[in-house]
């Protein structure tokens, strides 16, 4: 791919393979659909030549009549580009969550199982760009569910890797064109139906004429921006739970009370994973677990997701299995709920 020497997206993936992100070495899976995107994205990973085994996925949602022809026709196309290993996924997006969701988790599990099969420390290239980006800000905005849901996208969380995150659609449209590749249109990616779709066409643009541009950029910049202060918030918050968690488990209730609320919500919502696996905590059992933390009473406890319960014992809050005879205190949430009316 000498014709993308250079390019803004060979630099791109050159700078994602230089930083501390994947082990040196490990091999490069190269997710493509055969759009602008991901095929800008396989012609820079041939170009930027890293010292890494390389190779491509192609994943059929079978969504549409013709995929597995449109599967076959990437397929190929790949192993004309010059990768020696080609692999179709065929998937079932026909899971919980609505179609997006659906073939989303569906990519994604059949990715992580390919890479995992290549090499336990192999990394999955995939093509988000600054718009994907964000797209995603904007769609953590409307969920309203707290400040990671805006942190966008990171180019590095094992196995996935996003070189393009600094890379806007149009480079990727250009990086085809200068090595004569006309990109498969997905009509999916123009269908209304879809809620990135319209935020593509309609919001983003608008919001561009309104604001007088460069709304892409800001909102790509906030996610950076978020994602360091997240860092350093979740740093804070795993000394807090290591000071006031007991080699049993259990959390010691004035300690943790003594810090900010950002500080307490994060180590809460760490302790629940690491004691019992829970991490579908929602806001409200948040709000009820710190409430019972600052004021809770003995004998007050919170019911959480997978029949346990936050049970406060004197001056700790321990996590049981849930009992017939239990009757989970939600004054806690009722509580806070009323304080912020």
């Amino acid at each position: 791919m000498s014709g993308l020497a250079g390019h803004a997206v060979t630099r791109a993936v050159q700078h994602w393979c230089a930083a501390p992100y994947a082990p040196a070495g490990a091999p490069l899976v190269v997710a493509c659909s055969g759009g602008a995107d991901s095929l800008a994205l396989a012609g820079a990973a041939l170009a930027a030549r890293p010292d890494r085994a390389l190779s491509a996925a192609v994943v059929d949602h079978a969504l549409q009549p013709g995929s597995a022809d449109v599967a076959d026709q990437v397929s190929d196309r790949l192993s004309r580009m010059g990768f020696g290993r080609v692999d179709v996924l065929t998937v079932d997006a026909s899971g919980p969550g609505g179609v997006e969701a659906a073939a989303r988790a569906a990519r994604y599990a059949a990715l992580r199982a390919l890479a995992r099969s290549i090499d336990p420390h192999a990394a999955v290239l995939l093509a988000h760009t600054a718009d994907d980006q964000a797209e995603s800000v904007l769609l953590g905005l409307a969920r309203g569910s707290g400040p990671r849901s805006i942190a966008g996208m990171c180019p590095w969380r094992n196995p996935w890797g996003r070189p393009f995150l600094g890379i806007r659609r149009a480079e990727t449209e250009n990086a085809c064109a200068a090595i004569g590749l006309d990109p498969w249109r997905d009509p999916h990616n123009e269908n209304p139906a879809f809620t990135r779709v319209r935020l593509r066409r309609e919001v983003l643009p608008l919001m561009d004429d309104v604001l007088g541009g460069g709304v892409i950029s800001a909102l790509v910049r906030t996610a950076e921006l978020m994602r360091d202060d997240l860092a350093a918030l979740d740093e804070i918050a795993g000394r807090a739970l290591s000071e006031n968690c007991g080699s049993d488990g259990d959390l010691d209730c004035p300690g943790l009370a003594g810090w900010p609320s950002a500080v307490r919500r994060r180590a809460l919502r760490t302790w629940a994973a690491q004691q019992q696996g829970i991490t579908t905590l929602t806001f409200r059992n948040l709000v009820s677990l710190e409430n019972i933390v600052i004021r809770g009473r003995t004998g007050q406890s919170v019911r959480l997701p997978g029949a346990i319960d936050a049970v406060r014992r004197r001056a700790v809050l321990a996590l049981r299995p849930a009992t017939p005879d239990a009757h989970p205190d939600q004054a806690g949430w009722q509580a806070v709920r009323h304080e912020h009316r």
